[in-house]
């Protein structure tokens, strides 16, 4: 009962707090599927300008990953040895090195975003619409770089109240100033227009600042005296040397490659989607959207999977490492389940809540059938990341992305190859379904890799003899 009440005390509160993230997404697809189209685009493309602008940030933000994911399994260990100082050196790294990383997407914006339409095919309206996204919220990349290193190390700090607090700041502010800044309001005598489809970037910019700050005084006041105490300028500076920042680095050169791996699945989605218009651009990225529901609850199991494998290693816990591991698992396949009946039986209400338009909903519902098998092939795969992110086994997360990411585009274009020679003159919308086929594949083959790997990679971490309490 304890290894669950430890998972539980750390999962839900993620749960509560990622649940928020996927409708924040939602609000703003929602939000460019309700503006006024007759002026500006069609509500397809207003939805592809999102869906692209998005998926810009993501090819960023994703590259840097390793701030949230190697900072938690680092500091859980550090937590694990009861090593303040350690934790006290890892934040100020990570955040050292999140707010260099800013400076160098400010700086390369507008080369970014040039060298992206090279390679990303869409509509010249939804190409403009992206880039007017894009150039607003990259003013948000020191805050949200930081906040990738904050949120880490809170989790691994054993925490995971406080990013919940920032993450609910975050967007509840983002979903209610896309609101007002695109949709405007009106208050009795008080009206406000908005500023149409960029006040959904304004909005983004605007939450994560206000995430950041929220951070920061919870670092401040909660951690100031348990791991701060007597860490001056430098010690700070001296968090930079050592052996302990070249295995920082070595780890999170394996973490930034898992990173562009599940860059190329995801801009291979969206971008093959763009190929075939902007209504199934549209109807897969509300799908996609859709799927992060299930992924953001079991991913709370991910983090406390995170926090607790890395402590139990750190202790020397070999018992509750495996006890651990195993109600993690559980936990995840009973989400998983869960989802499934969701997706099955209330899939087109939730169409309905993304956008109004019925001709999206209607092409999203051909594909739904995919849905229902995502969660079963995912809950594991997520579930064995924390698992691996908490033991800083960071090799075999590398390569099993790599064999996904391989696996993904070998059966997309195979199945493509397959379709046009038994059904030529098949439509573009049966692409889709190989689309979604092979994004299953890349699933499973996570699943099956770091299963086979868990008993060579993460059980060696402790000593035989560390049989728990």
């Amino acid at each position: 009962m304890g290894i669950n009440r430890n998972i539980l005390n750390l999962a839900v509160p993620s749960i509560l707090a990622n649940i928020t993230v996927p409708i924040v997404g939602m609000v703003d697809i929602a939000v460019a599927g309700h503006l006024d189209a007759s002026s500006l685009a069609s509500v397809a493309t207003l939805i592809g300008g999102v869906a692209i602008g998005t998926m810009l940030f993501d090819l960023l933000y994703w590259n840097f990953g390793f701030l949230r994911v190697g900072t938690g399994g680092l500091v859980a260990q550090a937590f694990g040895r009861n090593d303040m100082k350690a934790a006290a050196d890892i934040f100020s790294r990570a955040v050292g090195i999140a707010l260099l990383c800013s400076v160098l997407l400010l700086v390369t914006q507008w080369l970014f975003i040039r060298l992206a339409f090279l390679v990303i095919d869409c509509s010249p309206e939804v190409e403009e619409l992206a880039s007017t996204y894009f150039y607003i919220r990259i003013w948000a990349s020191p805050a949200t770089l930081s906040l990738m290193a904050l949120k880490g190390w809170f989790i691994g700090m054993q925490d995971s109240i406080s990013p919940m607090v920032t993450d609910l700041v975050v967007n509840v502010m983002n979903a209610l100033a896309s609101i007002v800044l695109a949709l405007g309001f009106t208050a009795g005598d008080l009206a406000y227009e908005g500023i149409g489809f960029r006040g959904i970037a304004v909005g983004t910019v605007a939450a994560q600042y206000s995430g950041l700050a929220c951070a920061l005084l919870i670092v401040f006041f909660k951690y100031r005296k348990k791991v701060f105490s007597g860490y001056g300028l430098s010690d700070c500076v001296s968090s930079f040397k050592g052996t302990e920042t070249r295995r920082f680095f070595v780890m999170n050169t394996d973490l930034f490659v898992r990173s562009l791996c599940f860059i190329g699945i995801y801009i291979g989605f969206t971008t093959f989607s763009a190929h075939y218009g902007d209504l199934l651009l549209a109807s897969g990225t509300i799908l996609m959207k859709i799927m992060m529901l299930f992924s953001y609850f079991t991913d709370g199991f991910a983090y406390a999977g995170e926090a607790l494998s890395g402590r139990y290693i750190g202790a020397g816990d070999r018992g509750n490492l495996m006890r651990t591991v195993k109600f993690v698992f559980v936990w995840s396949l009973g989400i998983g389940v869960a989802f499934m009946f969701i997706y099955a039986f209330a899939g087109q209400p939730i169409m309905k809540v993304m956008t109004s338009d019925y001709e999206v909903v209607d092409m999203s519902m051909r594909y739904m059938p995919w849905m229902i098998l995502m969660p079963l092939a995912g809950c594991a795969a997520f579930a064995w990341d924390g698992i691996y992110i908490g033991a800083t086994a960071s090799g075999p997360i590398r390569n099993t992305m790599i064999l996904a990411a391989a696996g993904f585009f070998i059966t997309y274009f195979a199945g493509l190859g397959v379709l046009h020679l038994l059904a030529p003159g098949a439509p573009s919308s049966a692409a889709i379904h190989v689309l979604f086929g092979a994004y299953l594949i890349h699933l499973i083959i996570r699943t099956v890799y770091l299963s086979l790997r868990y008993r060579k990679d993460v059980l060696p971490a402790v000593p035989v003899n560390g049989l728990g309490n």
